[in-house]
């Protein structure tokens, strides 16, 4: 996909973040847009963006962890604009916990965004994407979809498995020669709400204390992310690392294999320590 002008793209997770940056790149390059989130006031403020920009876009509330709804969003998308070129699953959430203290409910509710809402927004889209003879598959996962963090382990599951998925179906779609591309994204750092709407926060120190120590830390802009990721799709690339802390994260596990862990968890075990004697503190 060389060019996205007049193509149609569909973009998860589009009330903010990632999603609402990817929305406005591609409504300055001519991209019409179909947009969903479950925030259904923040997806008004960006359709209303890409509007003045003078993209065509339609708006969706969705729940992507509803897989009937993500069928029927599919179809009504297909319905809208007689056909699809582009989808980004893009909608995310995350979660801070031992596998000790989470809960079933709050790791249930991970996967079933995070790694199902993926899988719903692959099938349900898959058949559309063949079919426009030039089609292309975003997944997003994670520098978490690259190694294992302790406190991480139900979004460790989430992106572990969304890589996996995204790399499978790669090569399922070049075997049977359909005309689509699929790439799978780990972004590194990115300066959105995503942890500040986080479950488990309050276990890493006072929340706002965390979040602020979460903006320093990241590096990247969402519209950066957004230009890195459709620059990737359009060379058609297999693995899209946003950030120079996802290629660190992405070269480690290269370098140093699994001993990794043996390295990551003292330091990990330092890190709380510190949390927790100055999380509190809101200087």
């Amino acid at each position: 996909m060389r060019s996205f002008d007049n193509k149609v793209a569909v973009v998860t997770g589009a009330g903010s973040g990632i999603g609402r940056a990817l929305a406005l790149d591609l409504a300055h390059r001519g991209a019409r847009l179909a947009l969903s989130d479950i925030d259904g006031e923040a997806l008004t403020e960006t359709v209303v963006l890409c509007e003045k920009i003078g993209a065509r876009t339609v708006s969706y509330q969705l729940d992507v962890s509803d897989r009937a709804a993500m069928y029927f969003h599919a179809d009504a998308v297909v319905s809208e604009f007689g056909r699809v070129n582009l989808v980004v699953n893009n909608a995310g959430v995350a979660l801070g916990a031992d596998v000790l203290d989470m809960t079933w409910d709050d790791f249930e509710w991970v996967m079933n965004i995070d790694f199902w809402g993926v899988v719903n927004g692959s099938k349900a889209f898959l058949p559309a994407l063949i079919e426009s003879g030039d089609g292309h598959l975003v997944n997003v996962s994670s520098v978490f979809g690259l190694m294992g963090i302790p406190g991480q382990s139900a979004y460790n599951s989430a992106k572990f498995a969304v890589r996996g998925f995204t790399e499978a179906l790669r090569q399922e779609m070049k075997v049977a020669r359909h005309p689509v591309g699929v790439s799978c994204v780990h972004p590194g750092g990115i300066k959105t709400n995503i942890v500040a709407n986080a479950r488990g926060m309050a276990d890493l120190g006072d929340h706002d204390a965390v979040v602020r120590r979460f903006e320093q830390i990241a590096v990247t802009s969402p519209t950066r992310a957004a230009k890195v990721i459709l620059g990737g799709v359009e060379r058609n690339k297999p693995r899209i690392l946003i950030g120079p802390d996802a290629r660190l994260f992405d070269l480690i596990p290269r370098v140093v294999g699994p001993r990794y862990q043996d390295i990551l968890a003292p330091l990990n075990r330092i890190g709380r320590a510190t949390g927790a004697k100055f999380g509190s503190n809101k200087s």
